[in-house]
């Protein structure tokens, strides 16, 4: 999709329409943009970039906080158009995913008739514009929808990837960041058939690894499937402070907040997990994690946070500008849990059950009337914190 964010913000409010539009945190503090309109590009203005830095760019910049209810609730018109052609459908973001296609054809034709009537009927019936790339792999795919932004859309032959790489930066390839892409620099590397060029024993002695991986991209070598059921590794929130924090009441209760949106995402996806992670990171950007491993899986507030707390005690006291928590080792919600003996009035026992219980009554209070309907006591005229994007 492009400009997903703000697009969806001009397509609600049509008067919008041609000025640069930016969702994002504000400008006082650390806020950063999560998208520009393309009118707001013009000026520099990109994603991740400090509004402040945006605002500077582009006086005339019109920035909004995000409403992540309206562009999920878009995203999942989007994936449905998605599913009518082929069910193997791999989202990567709300407004981003890869199709399979092959087979299909006999129903709805081949692979650019397809995209032309998903890029049209997105256009009608969600009234936002796609960018669509179509290749033989999924770098390819993704790359050839970038080629054309906006309103893309781009075909990649098996015998057109040596034309269409060769002269692209080295930066096009998946996985090559600001740090790779000097490193290879250095060897004199700059364009993707540059790359393609060198030995490969050469670039996998010097990058390990991931040079097997980067090499094989720059041939336009990609073996990775269409995944329609990814599984999700781990699940977390984290968020930078307007202003550093150092008080460690207020930390707390930022903890349990985090803790209870994590527990509460996790329960809406069907997923519990073991694994509990603390993140930090002081004013002098040094960071620092703490994990700890659960004999069972969680999907609960209290849990998670009587776990967080204990690890934020192992940290160095200080003054915080970022926390952050995530639970990992992961395992659907359907799968059975092994009781604990001794586990007294944990969750494997009755009162852990009584919990579960409440929760579940608590969450579809939640869903039929907003998040913030149910909230705990110590969290109540808070509001839910934002993060620097707006969030």
């Amino acid at each position: 999709m492009d400009a997903f964010y703000a697009s969806v913000e001009i397509r609600d409010t049509p008067a919008l329409a041609g000025r640069p539009v930016c969702v994002g945190g504000p400008s006082a503090g650390r806020g950063v943009i999560s998208a520009a309109s393309y009118e707001a590009r013009k000026y520099g203005v990109h994603s991740a970039m400090p509004t402040a830095q945006a605002a500077r760019l582009c006086p005339e910049l019109v920035l909004l906080p995000p409403d992540f209810k309206r562009y999920t609730q878009a995203s999942r018109e989007i994936m449905e158009i998605f599913k009518r052609y082929t069910p193997l459908v791999e989202p990567l973001s709300l407004d981003e995913a890869f199709l399979d296609v092959v087979g299909c054809e006999r129903l709805h034709g081949d692979a650019e008739v397809i995209g032309r009537e998903i890029k049209a009927a997105i256009l009608k019936e969600v009234g936002l514009v796609a960018s669509v790339g179509i290749a033989p792999s999924k770098f390819l795919a993704k790359l050839a929808s970038d080629l054309d932004k906006p309103d893309g859309f781009r075909v990649i032959q098996p015998e057109e990837v040596r034309d269409v790489l060769d002269p692209l930066p080295v930066s096009k390839i998946f996985g090559v960041g600001e740090r790779t892409a000097k490193r290879l620099e250095t060897m004199g590397v700059r364009t993707i058939g540059e790359l393609a060029s060198r030995d490969r024993e050469t670039v996998l002695e010097r990058f390990g690894a991931s040079g097997a991986w980067i090499h094989d991209l720059a041939h336009g070598l990609d073996a990775r499937r269409v995944n329609p059921s990814r599984e999700e590794k781990s699940h977390g929130m984290e968020r930078t402070f307007a202003d550093d924090l150092s008080d460690p009441e207020e930390l707390r209760v930022f903890l349990l907040e985090f803790c209870e949106e994590v527990a509460f995402g996790l329960r809406e996806k069907g997923l519990r997990g073991k694994t509990v992670t603390l993140k930090a990171r002081y004013a002098d950007f040094k960071t620092v994690t703490r994990s700890q491993t659960l004999a069972s899986s969680t999907n609960l507030g209290p849990r998670i946070y009587s776990v967080a707390r204990e690890l934020m005690s192992r940290v160095p006291e200080g003054s915080f500008r970022l926390i952050g928590v995530q639970v990992s080792n992961l395992e659907d919600v359907r799968e059975p849990v092994q009781a604990d003996l001794f586990s007294g009035l944990e969750e494997s026992g009755r009162g852990g059950r009584d919990h579960e219980a409440v929760t579940e009554g608590l969450d579809k209070l939640r869903r039929k009337y907003g998040r913030g309907a149910v909230t705990r006591g110590s969290l109540v005229g808070r509001g839910r914190s934002k993060g620097r994007d707006g969030s």
